[in-house]
């Protein structure tokens, strides 16, 4: 049986961020997606191409997401393509992170739809069309997911990652004085022992 993991970095990310996770699923082909879109329309469409492809060749596909990779998979895919996910600080509600952007950045939801677009002192462009997605879009995830997620991670609470793991049964491991990044020797090996753990 043919198993392939697809690899989906987050921001900044790079589909060459796979090749660490190739000894860790020997038994199957671990690809890393280099997908261009950054919205989650975009990103429905160029996601859903890519599992068809996929689906064309192996007969299970498992995921790995990192951070808003996560997001945009859990958008676009569903337990018909996935056979089960690893999410590494995943962004799971994206519409109160926008909003506590807004707030951080002093941006009304009426100044939001005056100008449709609004960049931030902080380099983000908030934009209503994609506020309004997310809320008119709601995630709807049905794949057995294990979720590892760093204790100081600056994007998403952790009551909220507990909610999420608790109404979606899936398996959440925090990291103490870990961060939204995984980078450091020690935080990734924290990471690969998850992941064996998890298999």
């Amino acid at each position: 049986m043919k198993k392939a993991v697809l690899y989906v970095h987050g921001k900044n990310g790079s589909a060459s961020e796979a090749d660490h996770y190739r000894s860790l699923f020997a038994d199957c082909d671990v690809i890393g997606f280099d997908y261009k879109s950054d919205t989650p329309w975009d990103c429905k469409k160029e996601f859903s191409g890519k599992i068809k492809e996929l689906k064309e060749k192996y007969n299970n596909v498992h995921l790995i997401a990192n951070s808003v990779g996560a997001f945009f998979s859990m958008n676009a895919f569903s337990s018909d393509d996935i056979e089960a996910a690893w999410f590494i600080s995943p962004i799971i509600d994206m519409e109160k992170l926008i909003t506590d952007m807004m707030k951080y950045a002093g941006v009304t939801e009426a100044e939001l739809e005056a100008k449709k677009k609004v960049k931030t002192p902080f380099g983000t462009v908030l934009s209503l069309e994609y506020l309004c997605y997310v809320r008119e879009n709601p995630l709807k995830w049905d794949v057995p997911t294990h979720i590892l997620y760093g204790e100081n991670d600056n994007m998403t609470g952790l009551s909220t990652i507990t909610e999420f793991a608790e109404k979606h049964n899936a398996t959440l491991t925090v990291m103490l004085d870990g961060e939204h990044w995984f980078h450091t020797d020690g935080q990734m090996k924290f990471l690969d022992d998850w992941i064996r753990t998890t298999r």
